[in-house]
């Protein structure tokens, strides 16, 4: 290993620990031993420290020993006579690195936060801090299935604006996540971007940790997490935390700007989590492999080839089909808005008439790669004007089935978001989309919808479709009446999906797809209960494996019923305990209460019984305080995820709510006693539907309580008895 690295490392160590050291007294005299420190919302922690040793911390006292564990990481600094050129003593510095880093900025959230705490940036503040545990859910989940294949963690700055900003988008378009952090001269990556005007935060997957050297860990934080959320690794296990990582997550530095002490510290710590450090300044380099899968630094990387070298050293795989628009696209772009300020056009949005629709064709109607525009184009209204639009995609394939329409209708709406200066929003014929100016300047136009549809539609359904035509109506007359169409195969589609039902299928499907981080979880899709992530339907699932017939979603036949009422069949039982590799022997669809369906760790929402109310609690991902049940969300999942079955306590899709057969089998929508306010406010349309079938009344939302009324079931059952709630009288759950 290069002297020069490792002693600069080690030095770069000493500092940020002694900084710590430092902060630490500070807190102690300030605040006291017993005070509470925390990342915000989360279940792990300081999660390096955590997933590194065991070590809790939840006050400032607990950060004592960890201090104590950090100086005795640390080698003493290579004199310049003698030096052993061992990696060993950088690595361990670079461990005693990570472990001060989160002392200093555990310590920061003491008083007053220098972090907005939000999914993006504030008017007033550009640095988001630590992520929570929601987002960790929402967005780790994304290393698993493939749709982020990895993150950069970019330090420093770029020697200008344009530089940065061609960088950011390269790596959005190669799907990656974007952790930014320090500082070069005073001047960081996040803020050259901001000054660029490019939308910052979690929904574009540019990430402005924070300002200081010591928000890098927050990326290492990040990694550490997904190892024990989504790896099953237990904390302390350190040889894992850093396997895993090394394997599944695929992250890299990218050192820009002079490389200091404290920045070669940063670089050996990301070093044992196999994460290598690409530089465009000219310091030493560590090219034979080791920890990391290749080089371990590799330096004086050109600007324009930062990014695909970084790839490479990392050993990250990348396919990216190239879609023939003039604008950069990929899926970072999804969560980027268009405001009214900054668009050239829009369409829809109850301000004109607009629908979108898939069909089912015979051959001879479907033309493939036609792409047709009936109707004035964006260059014909003026800057903020507004034009109607329909999308009617056509498609033939041998494989093709009705039900499939929908599913890739609903596509649609990603596709089309890809686009950088792009916005859709809505389905069928309540969609709303924007091309902004920037895009517009950039010559994007109407047919480059029907580019995006016909590329994505042909690559991703491969299996299924042969033909694709795209056609785009702008012209009045013809959206009006190629709408009228649309409704009557969406009312006709309604009916179909309201026939279908648990009873008449004799099948049902699969979900392993998060076997990679809860081996024994098999999620089971049924025509009335939707996948425990939300995003997987029964129709989904089924076009899924008519897709690919050897992935994730599988047939599961529906024979030999044991219990009707609680929804067990032998063969599922049989399908569970092969695919849980033997440890699920059997599973009660309908009730929580007896063999219930295992949870993985993506779920919407968890429900949860509380004996004292005879009744249920359902806490959603997005509400972050305490429940009845004495846990919050994050405690919960937990408790529950995995894959392993607890009676009582259920993950679930939020859309299962209003299903009928939802946890039929102990009552149904009736036992709901609590759930959060904003989510019950969220739900409020189709449960109160739901609620008027079942005789309950419209105004049986309004006898739940929320945490206005009291998070302890002591506090919420006097408001039970005032409101006559149904689940009072009905048979005991115990």
């Amino acid at each position: 290993m290069s002297k020069i690295i490792a002693t600069a490392a080690i030095r770069g160590a000493h500092k940020i620990v002694g900084r710590a050291e430092e902060s630490l007294r500070q807190a102690l005299e300030t605040y006291g031993p017993d005070a509470p420190v925390a990342f915000p919302n989360t279940g792990y922690y300081l999660p390096v420290i955590y997933g590194m040793t065991g070590m809790v911390v939840e006050k400032v006292g607990d950060l004592v020993p960890v201090l104590e564990r950090a100086k005795a990481l640390l080698p003493p600094v290579p004199s310049e006579k003698v030096w052993l050129p061992y990696l060993g003593p950088a690595l361990d510095a670079g461990m005693a690195t990570l472990f001060a880093d989160e002392i200093i900025e555990a310590i920061k959230y003491l008083g007053t936060p220098p972090y907005t705490m939000t999914s993006k940036p504030t008017d007033d503040n550009l640095w988001l801090g630590a992520a929570d545990d929601v987002i960790l859910r929402k967005r780790g989940i994304e290393f698993v299935d493939g749709t982020a294949p990895g993150f950069a963690a970019v330090v420093g700055a770029a020697p200008t604006n344009e530089i940065a900003v061609k960088i950011a988008r390269e790596l959005q378009e190669k799907n990656l996540y974007v952790f930014m952090s320090a500082e070069t001269d005073g001047r960081s990556f996040a803020e050259q971007l901001a000054e660029e005007g490019v939308e910052l935060g979690w929904e574009t997957r540019l990430v402005p940790f924070g300002k200081d050297i010591t928000a890098t860990v927050f990326s290492l934080g990040f990694a550490a997490r997904a190892a024990m959320s989504f790896g099953g690794v237990k904390p302390g296990d350190f040889r894992r935390v850093l396997l895993y990582n090394k394997n599944r997550i695929f992250a890299f530095v990218i050192a820009l700007g002079y490389v200091d002490d404290e920045k070669y510290a940063q670089a050996a710590g990301a070093i044992n989590f196999g994460f290598p450090t690409i530089a465009d300044t000219d310091i030493p380099q560590i090219l034979p492999t080791g920890i990391c899968t290749y080089e371990h630094v590799v330096s004086n990387v050109p600007h324009d080839k930062i990014v695909s070298r970084a790839i490479e050293v990392r050993g990250l795989k990348i396919t990216v089909t190239k879609v023939p628009v003039p604008v950069a696209y990929g899926p970072a772009f999804e969560g980027e808005s268009v405001r009214k300020g900054d668009m050239h056009v829009e369409f829809g949005g109850q301000r004109t008439p607009a629908f979108e629709l898939v069909r089912m064709r015979d051959a001879a109607e479907v033309e493939d790669g036609k792409i047709e525009v009936i109707g004035p184009d964006v260059d014909t209204v003026p800057e903020g004007g507004r034009l109607p639009l329909g999308i009617v995609v056509d498609v033939y394939g041998r494989k093709m089935q009705e039900d499939f329409e929908p599913v890739l209708e609903r596509r649609i709406h990603y596709f089309i978001n890809y686009a950088q200066g792009v916005w859709h929003m809505g389905q069928r014929d309540i969609n709303w989309l924007r091309i902004s100016k920037a895009a517009f300047k950039q010559g994007f136009r109407l047919r480059h919808f029907g580019d995006i549809l016909y590329a994505k539609m042909k690559s991703e359904f491969a299996s299924i479709l042969d033909r694709v035509q795209v056609t785009i109506y702008t012209d009045e007359a013809k959206v009006l009446e190629m709408r009228e169409e649309a409704r009557r195969i969406y009312a006709h589609r309604d009916e179909r999906l309201k026939a279908l039902s648990d009873d008449t299928v004799d099948t049902f499907y699969s979900c392993t797809l998060c076997q990679s981080f809860a081996p024994t979880h098999v999620c089971v899709v049924l025509p009335e209960r939707v996948g425990l992530c939300g995003s997987v339907s029964w129709l989904d699932a089924k076009a899924s494996y008519e897709i690919n017939p050897h992935g994730c979603n599988q047939p599961v036949p529906k024979k030999d019923v044991i219990d009707p009422v609680k929804g067990q069949w032998q063969s599922c039982n049989d399908f569970i305990f092969q695919n849980s590799r033997g440890t699920i022997e059997r599973v009660n669809f309908y009730t929580i209460m007896e063999y219930p369906l295992t949870s993985c760790g993506c779920f919407e929402a968890i429900i949860v019984m509380l004996p004292e109310c005879n009744g249920f609690m359902i806490v959603n991902r997005e509400h972050a305080g305490m429940t009845p049940c004495g846990m919050t969300f994050s405690t919960l999942a937990g408790m529950i995820g995995g894959g392993v079955q607890t009676p009582g306590f259920m993950g679930i899709g939020k859309a299962y709510l209003a299903s009928k057969k939802f946890i039929i089998a102990d009552g149904g929508l009736a036992r709901i006693v609590w759930m959060p306010k904003d989510f019950k406010e969220q739900m409020r349309h189709v449960l109160e539907e739901r609620a008027e079938e079942l005789g309950l009344g419209r105004d049986f939302l309004d006898k739940i309580a929320d945490e206005t009324v009291g998070v302890t079931a002591e506090e919420i059952l006097p408001f039970l008895e005032e409101k006559g709630h149904p689940a009072l009288t009905m048979d005991p759950l115990l």
